[in-house]
């Protein structure tokens, strides 16, 4: 008896003496290979009073769990752990980075934080109109796993661009829709005159630059769309497509007007000359050329970036989900899209022209083409699927953000596809041979169309037709939309994977001239300036498809998206001249004055 109430004591004792200890938290990190973003941290708890509620600042991490997944190396990560009584702490960790990507990574992480801060800003939220919170039907505020609410914000850059477009539009007195049938006439060359000054035609400058937007934004980031804002976001990409064309009509007729030509008969074009020598003349040649070397200096980093890398990096992804076995292999895939890449590059515009005036309408009819089999064998559903797309867009569910949500989420992708506004496109189109800007201008109003309203319209109801618009079932960019065309038929995995190399492989040869002609303004055209910029370009080529991308391809959207900053300024400064050129341009085209060659 004795035995038994000395044993009851000493249990009883310890207890207290567990109830007695103060809470303690210790993070024990771990890096499970060289990759980004395998990082696993553990929050080792004694003391307190448990079970124990654990907030971590990575968002998909459950509040229940000890253990946070998925940690990127170098970037800080804090939990706070909260036990029954209410007694918190809180502490943080790094994990330590052990290879080159990582180093990499680590190094864009605070770079990027620090760019979003003024391209994702949301004035809607800091002028109180809209906090960007979403809840369910019944009013419950939607959470990340973490607790943090889910926010979907009104990103500065996106009203920007849209706002620069709306105006265009109304300025240039719907200029997308009076010279729509023109634009046509100009892209099938019935206005081409050989004699002209420039490098290559109406067509092949419209194909150079389309191949520059046409892109895995039509594919992958359709799908992101989709998966946030449901189909709704169709209607909002179409709407946001259509005022980009004006937009387009702009800064293509500036890029003509200012470029120019050396003795070769080679021309350099673009936001770059049309910034610095348009506002020169207007008195401002200080901001010209600060807004200028801005724009150059954005586009250099979006091409080596998202151009390229990002490019290169996602066709290796593809490749991988069909072939597995081929991921070992990703150096020799690597090298061989840097070769192929380098062998149409060296020739310049004409030898890119070259080959986008071919690849770009075979690659937009494949992928139309078997895009229209999936919607064809669902027609029936025709009325359901636009119902669900016009009812998304104005009654939007909460989940979606609600209107201004569905909307904003619809306005972003069509901004970030067809790059209306970033001015990109104004490079490929300065090459044209003509004398006549504004024509110049007048076929760009067809990439906009071409690039949101027909291809992403075509990916968006292919998701909507086979049920993923409205369940994406955890998936998202090329896997939702992978998944969408296999659910038909097995097979059409690799007419995706081709369609994906072909949109790849054209974007990556008309960024790499954008980034030439940008870094040879920097730099000069000398030789060893070109070839520094080819070599720096193809090994970036190579090292896309062998390693994760992480902060560093956050860093180069964020170039791109940049650029759209010096060039509205820009356009919106010039937009007077531009009316004027189109007007004088309408004028002499009623007139007979402007030639019609077939």
């Amino acid at each position: 008896m004795k035995i038994r109430n000395l044993f009851a004591l000493l249990m009883l004792s310890q207890g207290l003496c567990a109830q007695a200890l103060p809470l303690q938290v210790s993070l024990v990190t771990g890096n499970h290979s060289d990759a980004i973003g395998d990082g696993r941290i553990e929050a080792h708890v004694v003391g307190g009073v448990g079970p124990y509620h654990f907030y971590w600042s990575q968002q998909s991490t459950a509040q229940t769990d000890s253990v946070c997944m998925g940690a990127e190396e170098g970037r800080l990560y804090t939990v706070v752990v909260t036990d029954q009584e209410n007694t918190s702490i809180r502490t943080s960790i790094e994990i330590p980075v052990t290879s080159v990507p990582e180093r990499m990574n680590a190094f864009f992480v605070p770079v990027v934080e620090t760019i979003g801060v003024v391209l994702f800003w949301d004035p809607l939220k800091t002028m109180g109109i809209r906090d960007g919170t979403i809840r369910d039907a019944g009013g419950v505020l939607i959470t990340h796993p973490n607790g943090d609410p889910v926010i979907k914000p009104v990103r500065f850059i996106v009203i920007w661009l849209i706002a620069g477009a709306l105006f265009f539009t109304i300025y240039m007195r719907f200029v997308n829709i009076r010279g729509f049938a023109h634009s046509i006439a100009v892209s099938l060359g019935r206005y081409d005159d050989p004699n002209e000054p420039g490098e290559v035609s109406h067509f092949q400058a419209l194909a150079t630059a389309l191949s520059g937007t046409l892109g895995l934004g039509n594919i992958a980031g359709v799908a992101i769309a989709i998966a946030i804002g449901g189909a709704g976001a169709t209607f909002w990409m179409i709407v946001a497509g259509l005022l980009g064309m004006s937009s387009k009509f702009v800064e293509c007729t500036l890029g003509v007007k200012y470029r120019e030509l050396n003795a070769q008969g080679e021309t350099s074009g673009g936001p770059m000359y049309y910034l610095s020598k348009g506002l020169g003349t207007r008195g401002w040649p200080w901001l010209g050329k600060v807004l200028a070397f801005l724009f150059a200096l954005l586009c250099v980093g979006g091409a080596i970036g998202g151009g390229n890398m990002f490019q290169s990096n996602q066709v290796m992804a593809q490749i991988a989900t069909v072939v597995p076995d081929a991921a070992q292999y990703s150096w020799l895939i690597g090298a061989a899209m840097a070769a192929l890449v380098g062998l149409v590059m060296v020739g310049g515009i004409k030898s890119i022209a070259s080959v986008t005036d071919k690849l770009v309408p075979l690659m937009v009819a494949i992928y139309i083409l078997f895009s229209l089999i999936i919607i064809g064998m669902h027609i029936g559903d025709i009325g359901n699927a636009m119902q669900s797309i016009f009812s998304g867009a104005f009654d939007a569910d909460a989940l979606s953000g609600g209107l201004v949500g569905v909307m904003m989420t619809g306005f972003q992708r069509a901004a970030f596809s067809n790059e209306a506004g970033i001015g990109s496109a104004s490079i490929a189109h300065s090459a044209s041979r003509t004398s006549k800007p504004a024509s110049e201008g007048m076929i760009s109003l067809m990439e906009p169309f071409i690039d949101t309203v027909v291809v992403c319209t075509i990916t968006a109801l292919v998701l909507v037709f086979t049920g993923y618009a409205e369940n994406s079932q955890g998936l998202t960019a090329s896997q939702l939309t992978n998944a969408a065309f296999t659910s038909e038929f097995e097979w059409f995995k690799w007419i995706l994977m081709v369609s994906i190399f072909f949109f790849a492989y054209a974007t990556m040869l008309s960024w790499g001239y954008y980034g030439y002609k940008s870094w040879t303004y920097l730099w000069g055209n000398g030789l060893v300036s070109r070839r520094s910029y080819q070599i720096i370009y193809l090994l970036c080529t190579w090292l896309g498809a062998m390693v994760g991308l992480g902060a560093v391809m956050d860093f180069s959207d964020m170039m791109i998206l940049g650029m759209a900053l010096p060039n509205v300024i820009g356009l919106l400064i010039m937009a007077k001249e531009v009316r004027e050129d189109m007007r004088q341009y309408f004028a002499d085209l009623a007139s007979g004055k402007i030639k019609r060659y077939r």
